[in-house]
């Protein structure tokens, strides 16, 4: 597929391995997620972190989550070598803090308010939730490496969360039939 091919219809399938990447990518954008920065220490004491929203739980006994990051990310050497990564969830007012982490920086901690948690792993104040987590193993995933962890920390404020969907930051809202 490419601009000038039309979309196929809904009730048409389409091979995944002749689609246009684009057309993929929008697809797999359609499913709603939460927002996320990844954080770490680098061997080096350096303090890393990278905007995700590949998040998911795993488990609960043993409390278990993943997450992925792409084999050409600058900041892979360090979350292999890391004992420890700390998951924030962001709140829906943080999308400014987002693209803070999801951009190139010498220092991207540089005026980011936080704390420490096991590992050394820095923990961004004012997200919603944090979790530190173990690293436990990593998994082949294509273009990306998935991260197992075993929660070890952990602690929730609560409120509204930052969705990505559709390529853009969205607000959730309660469903107006359920009531809240």
């Amino acid at each position: 597929m490419n601009a000038s091919t039309p979309a196929p219809r809904f009730d048409e399938l389409v091979s995944a391995q002749e689609s246009d990447p684009r057309a993929l990518r929008n697809l797999l954008g359609q499913f709603a997620t939460g927002v996320t920065v990844i954080t770490t220490q680098g061997a080096d004491g350096r303090n890393v972190g990278m905007t995700a929203n590949s998040f998911s739980s795993v488990s609960l006994d043993p409390p278990l989550v993943l997450w992925s990051i792409s084999r050409s990310a600058p900041s892979l050497a360090d979350f292999l070598s890391a004992s420890h990564f700390a998951i924030n969830v962001l709140g829906a007012d943080q999308h400014g803090l987002s693209g803070h982490f999801a951009r190139g920086s010498a220092d991207k901690f540089a005026g980011i308010a936080y704390q420490t948690g096991a590992g050394g792993v820095p923990i961004l104040d004012g997200v919603i939730a944090t979790l530190v987590c173990r690293n436990l193993t990593q998994y082949e995933g294509g273009d990306h490496l998935i991260f197992l962890g075993q929660i070890e920390q952990y602690r929730h404020s609560g409120g509204e969360p930052l969705v990505f969907h559709a390529g853009q930051y969205r607000v959730a809202a309660a469903h107006p039939a359920l009531g809240q």
